[in-house]
């Protein structure tokens, strides 16, 4: 039984599954470095999922359905922004109401565009992501299944060494993370703030819909209402356990993603409800948050509005 569980394919699944999580745990990183909290990533995974799945439908291109549900992302970032940013709105509140709208958006134009408030039509298999092969399966057989991805993975931890970089070598990773501890400071020195700020929280929402594009039209073939399925929440709680970090986050992704993939797999293997075994990743994530939620020390300015004097 183990040996059905525990093998390279499971290898293979963690990463898969794991990717949504980290690009929307790496946008969350963004916005929360420059002092924004952004508890809309679920919000903002949903509108890239469907309108990278809507576009596509249209177009038949992925590749238009992925820009379009950046696109998307940069928007919804952008109403998040001009609320906390601009109007000094509480970051949690406007995050939630975002959150809660797009749980029933794409219903509302799904029904309008397809008749069908449940999900978007079926994607041809030519027209989601295609699968992407790095090693020779003939070289390499038993890796052929873990290096066997969609581009988005691979895309998702390449941007983790790229975001790890603009971090702690840029001029703009600098100001972010003053932004972030001290906007005071920050803005004698001749940063904007805002600026600042709002690029996190833009950025933020062009991966985290990314992230969401990647489940409609990668992981899957069509947008079904909540498909996300709480893994905004996951990966916020993965950036609080990797210490607001790009490392930490993707290793604390591959955690959850990890505990995903068990799950999937001990599904009929073992003599346990499937309701159960479904509840692990969310268990999980309740636990580290209560284990580490106080340990974790967030940007000291974070859920702060700036107010220039």
């Amino acid at each position: 039984m183990f040996r059905d569980i525990f093998n390279y394919t499971l290898i293979a699944s963690t990463i898969r599954l794991s990717t949504p999580l980290i690009l929307a745990a790496l946008g969350g990183l963004y916005s929360e470095r420059g002092g924004v909290i952004n508890i809309a990533l679920e919000g903002i995974m949903l509108a890239g999922a469907f309108t990278a799945a809507t576009v596509t439908v249209y177009t038949g291109d992925p590749w238009i359905g992925v820009l379009a549900a950046m696109g998307a992302g940069l928007l919804v970032a952008a109403l998040h922004g001009l609320a906390t940013i601009n109007y000094r709105a509480d970051q949690v509140v406007s995050g939630m109401a975002i959150n809660i709208l797009f749980l029933g958006v794409p219903a509302l134009l799904s029904g309008a565009l397809f008749e069908s408030t449940g999900a978007t039509p079926q994607l041809p298999r030519d027209q989601v992501l295609p699968d992407l092969r790095i090693f020779n399966p003939q070289s390499f057989p038993k890796l052929a299944s873990i290096f066997n991805q969609k581009p988005l993975v691979y895309l998702a931890l390449l941007l983790v060494a790229v975001t790890a970089y603009v971090l702690y070598r840029t001029r703009f990773g600098l100001r972010l993370r003053a932004v972030g501890e001290n906007p005071e400071a920050a803005d004698t020195a001749g940063v904007s703030v805002m600026k600042i700020r709002y690029a996190g929280v833009l950025i933020s929402g062009a991966l985290a819909a990314l992230g969401g594009a990647y489940l409609s039209i990668g992981q899957n073939s069509l947008f079904t209402r909540n498909m996300t399925a709480g893994r905004g929440f996951i990966a916020l709680a993965a950036l609080i356990f990797g210490r607001w970090d790009p490392v930490g986050a993707m290793l604390a992704c591959l955690f959850f993603g990890f505990a995903e993939a068990i799950a999937i797999r001990m599904q009929g293997t073992v003599n346990i409800p499937n309701q159960f075994i479904q509840m692990t990743p969310y268990v999980l994530t309740m636990v580290v948050l209560a284990g580490l939620i106080r340990r974790a020390i967030p940007p000291r300015s974070l859920g702060i509005a700036y107010v220039k004097e």
